[in-house]
Formats: C-alpha cells, structure tokens, sequence
C-alpha cells in the first residue's frame, strides 16, 4: 500500500497544500516564502527520504508566524494520514545528530499521542531574516498534527544556524526510522492495545 497522502489547508492568514510519500527518495518541491523554512524543510525531506511538495502563501507582510506554524500543521497532518493504522511500522527511534559543534539529541515515539519536550536555546533572535523563537512553534505543530510524541534536546553547540539544522536533520533521521518497516511486526500495528490513535 502506498503511504502518500495530500493536505490542503485554507484560513484568512495562510494558504497551504502538501503532498508527502513516506517512501519516497527525499526529494523536495518546497516554497514558504520564507528562505530559512524553506531550506530546512528541504533538510528533512532529504534527510527522511520523505518526498514532499509543498507550497504556502502566507502573511508574511505581518511576521513568519503563521506561515512556520501552520507548515508544520499541514506536513504533520500529510504524515498522520499517509501512516494510517500505522500497522509493521518500527515505532520508536532515537538519534543523535552532529553538525560541526552543534550535537543534538533527538527521539520519537509515532504513537497516536502527540507531546513535545523541546530543550534548545538559541543564542541570537534570529538566523536570516526567521525569528528563533518559531523554531519551536513548528516542531509543536508537527508533532501534534503527525500524533508523534517528540523529544528534542540540544545538548551542546555556538552556532544558530548549527543548532536549528541539527533540530530538524535529527527528527528526519528518526523519523525515517520509526516509520520504516519492521519485518517481525509482519503487519501488525505495534501496541499491545491493537492500535496507535
């Protein structure tokens, strides 16, 4: 079965669609409107091997909230609809991503129950022209939307734009690895109630 799925979303602050395939070869077709966005989404879909298109027309006129948030409601949603019952999947994944100085620690559970824990400082408000600040409002937005519980610790690193890459290259590693298939499952969804909602 094919794990792709489509996700418009349309209010007064935001246009967006995606279309992600959990399958795919990492390839991208990004455009937000914001540079910095644009080149981290490109980071995780490369890094996840999740296909992704997306575009977004936003109030970027006011500020990049908007925007980054609800692109990471829309690519989580894309992922909770193209995973389905979740059945064969691996579940839990954990990786540690380094980038130069910068070492970031992250873990997932795709368990139907989103949380985030997010232990990340930035030294500087902003990295390009995208508030630091909203790093966090995307990945709380993914993990609630994708139903996934997320751990994101950096636990060192100087450099901000470091420190973000790492943020979002660690989720694509570990996501990529608690979606994969595990041959033992042999279709079963990985709970012992029966079902990850």
């Amino acid at each position: 079965m094919k794990r792709q799925a489509t996700i418009t979303r349309r209010t007064k602050e935001t246009q967006i669609s995606a279309t992600v395939d959990l399958d795919g070869t990492g390839s991208y077709e990004i455009s937000t409107g914001v540079g910095f966005l644009d080149h981290m989404l490109e980071q995780f879909a490369r890094h996840a091997l999740i296909d992704i298109k997306l575009e977004a027309k936003g109030d970027l006129h006011i500020d990049f909230h908007h925007t980054t948030e609800d692109t990471g409601i829309v690519l989580g949603q894309a992922v909770a609809k193209a995973l389905g019952d979740k059945q064969g999947i691996t579940r839990y994944a954990d990786v540690h991503l380094a980038m130069d100085e910068a070492l970031t620690r992250v873990a997932i559970d795709v368990s139907g129950r989103p949380f985030l824990v997010w232990q990340v400082n930035f030294s500087q408000p902003k990295v390009g022209e995208m508030d630091t600040e909203l790093f966090r409002e995307w990945f709380q937005a993914f993990a609630q939307n994708a139903g996934i519980t997320l751990h994101v610790a950096t636990l060192y690193g100087d450099n901000n734009h470091h420190i973000a890459e790492t943020c979002f290259k660690g989720l694509a590693r570990a996501l990529r690895a608690a979606i994969t298939a595990d041959p033992r499952q042999a279709g079963r969804v990985p709970s012992t109630k029966g079902m990850l909602a």
